[in-house]
Formats: structure tokens, sequence, C-alpha cells
């Protein structure tokens, strides 16, 4: 009888492996660490080869290569100087455990994950009592995840890494998002006693041998490394092993251009300490945390100025003082449950726009963006103020008002302000500088610019245009679908080199797009593996970090369209404040950046606007559910979506609609659990019976005593396809759900209050001229927000043909996700009541005539 060989399995294996790292026995390295702690580790070469990092000091030929005896217990002793700072001993320590299979488990609050139903994370506004870290489990807190990612990237550990980077991407909130952008400029994580995390890594208290620093000076380690020969070996931070992590990481003297994204002096980067960047990986967080304050600034700032009244009046009495609110934005004031016990502190709003939160630069481009979420640029404005006026509260500062006048003058764009909003603002005084926020000549301009542009429009120039380029064509004909006023770079070239003007070089200029689309931000990726299940290596794992990015050909109702996807873009990064902000275009930089000659400019200003849908999971197939309606350039737009289903795929469309000015204007999407209020706005209840939202943004929201259980999807930018709807479609509705009347009443009400979606009574524009063309040419970019709103998917059209009643836009299968709908079955109909969550989606729109 033949008998199977006996041999110890896998787990046997691991578990022998793991007990000698606990007891340090047959261990054949002894690594000497110093950093922010001073330690030596009785550890394995075999087990540490798994790291690129220690593969490559051991395999390499280097001297660690050879066996050799050190005065460690007769061990070979290697010694590992870590000048990022942002390396623990904790984490360490998990990646080293994890190296052997073991360590503990890793427990991220609940408090700190957002979700479709708590979007803005449990322990906003308030937090509750959490019960304390599960036992034999390390706290992962914000700090501590950022730890583990620089540590993993050094270590060359991809698996590790890309557990961190998943992590951190999904804990990002109002009480950390300041944290994780600071650490994508360079800044360092913090100390841990402001965090309440235990130093080491629980359970694994004594694999370490602590150093007395006393005895161990920075001078003897400085010997060590000066020390040839010898069997002491020390490893710096930038050692440029082969294979090991060669990646984008990099350590940056002081005084680079990375640096913190908030303004609280207890909060800045010690100035004698070098700034760390990881290259992709955090280009990829900073792009997280930018589209997550772009999508939810605005609902924010109704919270810190509500705190900000409760101090004035004296009503405020939070467990955590405002004061520590400011400078100690801590995980421990979340709560976040600490390892010893429950978390009972109560956390006041953090500050993100006050001082003390985001520093000036951060806010200015911030408000400036396409993709923040107003309803339009007097919205924008108001915001601004409001934020402004914030600030100066606590005093005026120079540099700051150097930014609010950039802020002012080139962020926001007058030329698509009513005249009456131009004069209003022309008479706005800050009650604390006493002078106007925004100078006369610069509205005067976007007077004189808007008034070109209708001129263009209702009657063609008469004579030629003195004060810009030549156009492209000459004035349009009523049957032109385009009107001309778009330049190339050859032309700007030709221009101011006959005109010898400071002002025609200052001049700004907006680029006419190409197709695209692109996600910026968490792209839902767990980063862990590749396509075929295997691990992904540290060079696939910064791959993975760059932005998605295709270019899709014009289309046309009657041209099909090619779905080859061209060169990939460039990743985002701090320069353009990680993709939150397009570069401003001037004569000089148009040239430089074209350097064929061939793009194209417009000098006028695209209009932007924010849309919001509802309870989407209760749209019937093929009906529409509409946005606002707005009057652009003499034509009236809106956004609709529509469910399609196409053998048993479920796709969602969002498109861009030329509106009749014949035909009733369409209701608008509404949430169903809230009561209008005056106008625009939403009102409803909120902490501590403050009045619901100021009409400086009528578009959103009131703030409830817990998070807004409002919930937005997450597409990604494939498979997607770009349509048209045709021109014969009719623009009335398509199911009772949306059902426009011809009035525009001046108090908008909730119609069909008892199905889903609700809708809003239909409100026209004011239209202060028609663009008589049956057919005009405009691009347009379509950007949607993720449900937790650290991701944007943006879909961008070069020039299209709009006629009236005509649409543009996509569908995708990718843009009805569990994160904000739900999948019915086919027939199922609309509910008869609200649900217990709204379900929105928000989306910014970018529009411009050619």
């Amino acid at each position: 009888m033949n008998l199977a060989p006996l041999s110890p399995s896998a787990a046997d294996i691991q578990s022998h492996l793991y007990q000698s790292f606990l007891q340090g026995s047959t261990a054949d390295v002894a690594l000497r660490v110093h950093g922010s702690w001073d330690a030596v580790y009785n550890l394995h070469r075999v087990v540490l080869i798994q790291s690129g990092f220690f593969r490559s000091l051991f395999t390499s030929g280097f001297i660690e290569s050879s066996p050799r005896l050190g005065n460690n217990g007769g061990l070979h002793e290697i010694v590992v100087q870590f000048d990022d700072h942002n390396i623990t001993r904790a984490a360490f320590e998990i990646c080293i455990s994890r190296l052997y299979g073991g360590g503990p488990p890793l427990h991220i609050a609940p408090s700190l994950i957002p979700s479709t139903s708590e979007p803005l994370t449990p322990s906003f506004p308030f937090t509750k009592e959490y019960p304390k870290t599960p036992e034999n489990h390390h706290p992962a807190t914000p700090r501590f995840l950022l730890s583990l990612l620089a540590t993993a990237v050094y270590l060359s550990i991809p698996s590790l890494a890309s557990q961190a980077m998943s992590s951190i991407l999904s804990t990002i909130g109002p009480h950390t998002v300041l944290k994780y952008l600071n650490f994508a400029l360079g800044k360092h994580i913090g100390n841990t006693e402001l965090f309440g995390e235990p130093d080491t890594a629980v359970g694994l208290e004594h694999v370490a041998q602590p150093l007395d620093v006393n005895k161990v000076t920075r001078e003897s380690i400085a010997s060590l490394q000066s020390t040839k020969g010898k069997e002491n070996v020390t490893v710096p931070l930038q050692s440029n092993l082969k294979g090991g992590s060669q990646t984008d990481f990099s350590l940056s003297p002081p005084g680079t251009s990375y640096g913190s994204a908030s303004d609280d002096e207890s909060d800045r980067h010690p100035t004698d300490e070098p700034l760390m960047h990881y290259g992709a990986i955090s280009d990829k967080i900073g792009e997280a945390c930018a589209c997550w304050l772009a999508r939810w600034g605005t609902d924010l700032l109704e919270y810190e100025l509500r705190e900000n009244e409760k101090e004035e009046n004296g009503t405020s009495t939070p467990v955590v003082s405002r004061k520590r609110a400011k400078t100690i934005p801590s995980d421990s004031s979340t709560g976040h449950p600490s390892s010893t016990g429950y978390s009972k502190e109560r956390a006041s709003v953090p500050l993100i726009w006050s001082r003390g939160g985001l520093n000036a630069e951060w806010v200015a481009a911030i408000i400036s963006a396409d993709t923040f979420f107003v309803k339009g640029e007097r919205e924008r404005y108001a915001f601004a103020r409001s934020v402004v006026e914030l600030r100066r509260q606590d005093g005026v500062i120079e540099i700051e008002e150097q930014e609010w006048t950039r802020l002012f003058e080139q962020g926001i764009f007058y030329a698509n302000m009513s005249m009456e909003e131009i004069i209003n603002i022309s008479h706005d005084i800050s009650p604390t500088t006493k002078r106007p926020f925004v100078s006369l000549s610069v509205l005067q301009a976007a007077h004189w610019s808007q008034s070109v542009l209708r001129n263009h429009i209702t009657i063609g120039p008469s004579f030629g245009n003195l004060s810009s380029p030549p156009l492209t064509s000459l004035t349009p004909s009523p049957r032109d679908k385009e009107l001309g006023v778009t330049q190339t770079t050859a032309d700007i070239l030709a221009y101011i080199s006959t005109v010898n003007s400071d002002v025609e070089n200052a001049k700004p200029y907006f680029p006419v797009p190409s197709d695209s689309s692109l996600r910026i931000g968490d792209n839902g990726s767990s980063f862990n593996t590749t396509q075929d299940g295997t691990s992904l290596s540290m060079d696939q794992l910064f791959t993975s970090m760059h932005s998605s990015h295709s270019s899709l050909p014009p289309s046309s109702p009657t041209a099909p369209r090619s779905t080859s996807a061209l060169a990939s873009k460039p990743p985002t990064s701090e320069s353009d404040f990680f993709g939150l902000l397009p570069p401003r275009y001037t004569a000089s930089s148009c040239i430089l950046s074209d350097p064929s000659g061939k793009s194209k400019w417009s000098s006028y200003p695209p209009y932007r606007f924010a849309v919001e849908f509802w309870d989407l999971d209760s749209l019937k197939e093929k009906s529409r559910l509409h946005s606002h309606t707005v009057c652009y350039a003499g034509s009236l737009f809106n956004v609709y979506v529509q469910v399609v289903r196409k053998k048993g795929q479920v796709q969602l469309g969002i498109y861009l609609h030329r509106q009749s000015s014949i035909d009733p204007i369409p209701a608008s999407s509404a949430p169903s659990s809230l009561v209008f209020g005056r106008g625009d706005r939403f009102s409803g209840p909120s902490p501590g019976n403050v009045s619901a939202f100021h009409n400086r943004n009528p578009s959103l929201p009131s703030v409830p005593s817990t998070p807004s259980n409002t919930s937005h999807y997450s597409p990604s930018i494939y498979p997607s396809s770009r349509s048209t709807t045709p021109i014969s479609y009719s623009n009335a509705p398509t199911s009772p759900m949306i059902s426009p009347s011809s009035g525009s009443p001046s108090s908008p009400s909730v119609m069909n209050s008892n199905t889903l979606p609700a809708t809003a009574s239909p409100v026209t524009p004011p239209q202060p001229y028609r663009d008589p063309r049956p057919a005009i040419s405009a691009y347009f970019t379509i950007s949607c927000a993720s449900a937790t709103g650290s991701s944007q998917t943006r879909f961008t059209s070069s020039p299209d043909v709009f006629s009236v009643s005509q649409s543009w836009g996509w569908k995708s299968s990718s843009l009805r996700t569990e994160e904000y709908m739900d999948i019915k079955l086919e027939g199922s109909g609309t509910g008869s009541s609200p649900a217990n969550k709204e379900v929105s989606l928000r989306a910014t729109v970018v529009l411009g005539l050619v």
C-alpha cells in the first residue's frame, strides 16, 4: 500500500513563521530602526524578501546579501534610517507582520465611513457614542491609514499599500478631508496623542527591542553611516535600490511647492522638516479630496454659519470647544472609538471655510471651479461673499485680500448675470472693509462682453470688433449654426503681434474643448489585484492611480460615432488643485499651449450652472426627469435624465436639452420630503431650531438634525455612448410625473406629492432676448459627482448642433448604480409615497456657444 507523504499544511507553515516572528526565534537578521522611534527587530530574510525593498537589499549585490555576524546576539545587523516621519512604529510593525501572514485586524470606526444613507458620515454634525475597538484589533484612524500607506509604499508592499489607499478613499468626510488633503500636499500626519491611537501595533508590543536614545545618539548613527567594510550597514530613506519601489516617491526640502491646504498655524508643517510627496498616490488622494470639497462645500458652509451664529449669540455649548475645533480637527473629536473605552466626546462642526480650515488659495480655487456645486454665477458670488466675510470676522489679512481680489475678478463670470444683478453687485459694500467686493471696471467689462455677444446673436456687428482678434467667420445669417465668435491660436498670435497692449495680453480666453470622458478622484477600485486576479506590483499600483481618460470623436444624428480611445491625459497635480481648477489662459498662454496654432478659443466665458435630480430609482423607463431651466445667450436650456432598458441592461442617460420658447417649461425635480420655501430655496428642520438655508444657496436642501439622506451615483466612464434625441421628439412630458404648467408662479410648490419622483412647479427664467436661429452650435461639459462625493465623472462634447427641442448627452449602464438608485424589475411602477431616504444625483454643466 502506497501512502502519500505527509507534510505540514500551508496554515501550519504560516503559523510557524508567525510564531517565530513573535518570539524572535531563529532570526538571521536584526533591523536597527531609527526614525520617529528607535528599536531593533529580529527577523528572517526569507520572509522579508516578499517586500520589494528588502528583496533589493538582500539580492542585488549589496553587502547585506552576504551572511555576516553582527553584535546583536550574533545576528547580521542592518541600520535603517527613516527620514520620513510619516513612517511610524505601529505602521511598520503592521507591515512586517503582514509579511509573516499575521498581525492584528484593522478596525475603521463606523463614524468615519460615509454611505449613501449618511453621505457626510454618521459622525456629522454630532457624534454618537460608539463602542470601543474590538479586542485584538488595531484602530485604523485616519492618521494611521496615512502612515500605513507611506510605510507600505516605502517598503514596496503593494497589497498593503492598495488596502491603505482604498481605506483612505472610503473614509473621506468632513472630519478627514483636510487631513487627507494636507497629506497629498506633503504635510506631516501629526502626533499620536491627538488621535487616541496606540504607539505600537496591537498584539505586537514585544516584537521590538526599544533602544535607549540617550545611549544611541544621532552622532553614533552618523558614524555607522560612514563606516565601510563593516558588518553594520545603514540604509537611508532615498536608497536607490534596484527592483525596489522606484516610483514617483520623493522627499522635498523645505520651501518647495508642496505644503498645506490649511491656514491653521497649529496645523502647519514645521519649516525645518522636509515635505513628503508620494507621486501618483498622493495626487489620487488629492483628487478625491478636491472632488469631495466641490461636491459638499456649499452644504458645509451652512453648518459653519450656524455654529458661528451660535457662538456670537452665546448659545453654542458643544463638549468640544469651538476653539479646539479650529486648531485640532482631530479624530478623537469625531467620535472615533479608542482602544480603551467608549468615545463620549461630541464633535463640533469642523472648520472648512472659516479661518483655521482651508487656506485662502484653496478657498478661491474651489469657489472658482467649474464643478463647484452652486446653482449659477449669482449664487457663486453670494457664496464667495459669505465665506470672505466669515473669515474677515477674525481679522483682515493682506495676503488673503489678494486672493479675494483675484477670486472676485477672475473666478466669477459676471457676463452671465443679468443687468439687474450686475447693478446690485456694484452697490454691494463689504461691512468689514467698507469697500466694494468687485471693482466697477470688472463689472463694466462684463456688461460690455454680454452686450457684444447679444449683438452678435440678435443683429450681428455692423463693424469690425476693434478689441478682439479677427473672427473665424463672417456675421452669421439666421440659418447659420455658428456665431463665428471663436478665434484660432494663429488668429490670436497675429492680432497681438500688431497690438501692443497690456490689456489685450491679459485678456482671458476660454478653450473650445474636444470630446472626452474623464474620471478623477476615487475610481471605485480596491487597487488590490489585476483583472486576472494576480497581485499588483508597485508599478501597476502607481499606474492604476492615474486618471482614466478617453477621447470620444464628434457624433451627430446622421453620422456613426467611433468608440476608439486616444492617449491618456496626464495625471492631475497640486498645480491645478488636483484637477479642480483648469488653467487660466491669456493670449500669451494660448500661444504657448498650442504650437500648432489650430486650437479654437472664445473670449466669452461659458455659462455654468448646477442641477440635481431626486428619487431616480422611481423613474419609469423612457420617462424624463428635468432640471430647472436656464436662459443663456438667447436660448433656453435644461438637463434631464432618462432610464433606458436594452437587452436586459439598464442604462441611465443624462442630456443637455435646448428648450423651445413656445412649449411649456417642464417641471423640475425636487426632494419629496421637503417643503418649498420662498423663491427657489428649500426649508426644513435643522439642528437647534436654526432657520433653514440662507437664500445664497437656493437649490440646496436644508440641514436636518442628522446627515442628509442624499445619495448620488458613482459611474465609470465606460461603457458609455453619446446620443442625441430626434428633433421631432416632443418636448411634452412622457409620464404623469412631469406635468408642466404654462404659468410661472413666483412661489413654486411640489407637484404630484403622492408620486415619485416629485417635481416642482415650472418656473420660466427671464429671457431678455431670443436667439432667432433654429439651430445653434455649442460645446458643453456635464460633470457628475459620486454618491459620497470623492469622485467626478466629466463628459465633454466638442461643438454640437442644437436645434430647438434637441438634446445631446450620454447614456451608460455605469451611470445607474446601487449607490443612488435601486434596480427595479421590468414593469414596476413608481412609489406611491416618499421613500425613507432622498436619492439624488448632482451634476454641474459648462456651456458655450461658437
